[in-house]
């Protein structure tokens, strides 16, 4: 299968899980800013929608939304319980986690990444999705990762997302059960060989 991506964007997510899975891949790059890929090519041509993460299964099937495709990459490695059971109340939360992640976090970071909102737009932005985060921060101040204490691919999202407050000037300083959280994940030799992969780790 094939991952497109683009370093340190939300694509970082399902790349992290690839790994978590050892599921053979490759990753291929698509810049977010030029659509090309290295080679040139148009990378509209292959995704219409033109932005990550987009994954090409062998098949010719295509999937191009990240919690679809983290879940899709987990069914495929129960083993690794990376997701709870499909049908289950435990996958009911984790669909949970990864829709809050992608409605109230993912989305209310983007807009901060553009230089067109006026300031206290983007101000006002900022105090939203940092109360979210602050409601994280609860969520983790008596476990390990969202789940409990099994890694799953809701926390290869949140791991992901919030590595953006630090360019968009949300200041999570304060939060120290999120702060130990994203220490975690980023011990764990599938999140450093996705990001050495992206070139965001040496």
């Amino acid at each position: 299968m094939k991952l497109y991506y683009s370093p340190g964007a939300c694509s970082l997510s399902p790349h992290i899980v690839l790994h978590e899975t050892g599921l053979q891949h490759e990753a291929i790059l698509a810049s977010t800013k030029s659509h090309q890929l290295a080679d040139g090519t148009d990378y509209y041509s292959i995704n219409p929608l033109g932005y990550v993460p987009f994954l090409v299964l062998d098949n010719g099937d295509t999937l191009h939304e990240g919690p679809a495709i983290v879940q899709y990459l987990a069914d495929q490695a129960p083993e690794t319980n990376l997701a709870p059971a499909s049908g289950t109340m435990a996958r009911y939360h984790l669909q949970e986690w990864l829709n809050f992640i992608s409605t109230e976090v993912h989305k209310g970071f983007s807009p901060l990444f553009s230089a067109d909102p006026p300031e206290d737009y983007k101000t006002a932005l900022r105090a939203k999705v940092l109360k979210r985060l602050n409601w994280v921060d609860e969520q983790l101040s008596n476990k390990a990762y969202l789940m409990g204490e099994q890694f799953t691919v809701a926390d290869a999202y949140l791991f992901t997302v919030t590595g953006w407050a630090q360019f968009v000037g949300v200041d999570i300083s304060g939060l120290k059960h999120l702060l130990a959280y994203r220490e975690r994940v980023l011990a764990r030799p599938a999140v450093q060989a996705a990001m050495k992969a992206e070139g965001l780790l040496k």
